[in-house]
């Protein structure tokens, strides 16, 4: 049988810039304020996992398993780096469950951040676009200087011809979410809440991002440095951390699945290992999406939220972006999704995301969000993290510890 594994604690960052930290200084911070959450000593960790994307183009760093090891009581310990694009984060902590199921210990932690900023906080978009196009097939990025965006304006175009979706509706989920992030202390664009009107008038920042294709400047995430990191633990590992199971919340599922990378040879609309993965979650907690009533999903661009509604089973094929626009996802609505501002607002460093995902997540569960976020009788989480044009998909469903 399975043995549990449990979130014991949470940390992260604010989400936009670290200013001049350096990538040890990032990874040593994340542990250490993360033990500190529980007054924990870095020393009972058995096992980690660390992971950032950009890091060897913007940053020149790599070994980052090395750095993790410097934390004092981290050294000689099974650690490992991992990178699966966008969906590191989410990989990070499919890596430390593993090891814990295979007995290599009680405790793990799992380490994700991202700095994208200069240490002024400035951001250069062509060095930004240049890393991130690494990250899609070779045939893909002929022609396009930002990679991402236009690969997702792409989609979003598809989206919206094969389901009759328009821009507005879209550029709704964006307002709702920068709706949320105002109460989330962690949120980079805190402070900016556009309307529908501003998210639809091109002017100023707002922009099309590619000359025919419907993504604007508000349909995108941010550029974001920060860092997120979690203690996960067994039964036996909580006794051993004084945590009692009623301040936990479980990793009852999780699952990843990988498409090919190049979009044009798969259902993009249809992404055959997002909604593998998310299935066999549910199979492995017991529950199924009915169960689910608070949700944080990879909005890298509006036109993703839309479909992760409907990965999560929280919408039929071609409804997704209508549940966002009845309410159904917002606070109240009947499956909050990104209650944390998501990548649109709350920020997106990229080996940080999937594991704040989870981690806002056990906050909803355990009553710990803002109290203008919090979810009424959260129940059943989950979470559904991406890396690539909709290739690797790592997805995790949450329950309170029993």
């Amino acid at each position: 049988m399975r043995k549990p594994i449990y979130i014991a604690a949470y940390h992260q960052s604010k989400f936009g810039k670290l200013g001049a930290l350096s990538v040890p200084e990032i990874i040593a911070q994340a542990t250490q304020g993360v033990c500190a959450e529980i007054q924990a000593d870095p020393t009972v960790i058995d096992v980690g996992s660390v992971g950032a994307v950009c890091n060897i183009s913007l940053n020149e760093q790599g070994l980052l398993s090395g750095l993790l090891a410097e934390v004092p009581g981290m050294a000689a310990k099974p650690i490992e780096a991992v990178e699966n694009a966008c969906a590191t984060g989410g990989q990070a902590i499919l890596s430390v469950a593993y090891k814990l199921l295979l007995g290599l210990g009680e405790v793990g932690i799992a380490v994700g951040f991202e700095k994208m900023r200069d240490n002024e906080g400035k951001m250069d978009g062509k060095a930004v676009g240049k890393a991130l196009g690494y990250f899609s097939h070779p045939a893909e990025r002929e022609g396009k200087v930002y990679v991402f965006p236009h690969i997702f304006a792409e989609v979003m175009k598809l989206y919206m011809d094969t389901h009759g979706v328009s821009e507005e509706q879209l550029g709704q989920i964006a307002v709702i979410e920068y709706g949320n992030a105002k109460h989330n202390p962690y949120a980079q664009m805190q402070k900016v809440q556009p309307t529908l009107e501003d998210v639809m008038r091109i002017e100023g920042i707002n922009r099309y991002v590619v000359e025919g294709l419907p993504l604007k400047t508000y349909d995108c995430s941010q550029i974001s440095d920060g860092y997120a990191a979690m203690i996960l633990a067994t039964e036996e590992g909580l006794k051993r951390l004084g945590v009692a199971k009623a301040d936990c919340v479980e990793l009852a599922g999780y699952a990843q699945a990988t498409d090919p990378l190049r979009k044009g040879v798969r259902d993009v609309l249809r992404p055959a290992g997002a909604f593998a993965a998310m299935n066999k979650a549910y199979e492995m907690a017991g529950l199924t999406a009915a169960d689910v009533n608070v949700a944080e999903v990879h909005d890298c661009f509006t036109v993703m939220a839309a479909m992760a509604a409907e990965v999560l089973g929280k919408a039929p094929y071609g409804r997704g972006a209508a549940y966002w626009n009845e309410g159904q996802a917002s606070v109240g609505g009947e499956c909050p999704i990104n209650t944390s501002g998501g990548l649109i607002a709350k920020g997106h460093p990229i080996g940080a995301t999937g594991v704040a995902m989870v981690g806002w997540c056990a906050w909803q569960l355990l009553g710990k969000a803002p109290a203008e976020l919090q979810v009424k009788n959260a129940r059943v989480a989950a979470t559904f993290n991406i890396g690539g044009p909709i290739c690797a998909s790592v997805c995790t469903v949450l329950k309170p510890a029993s």
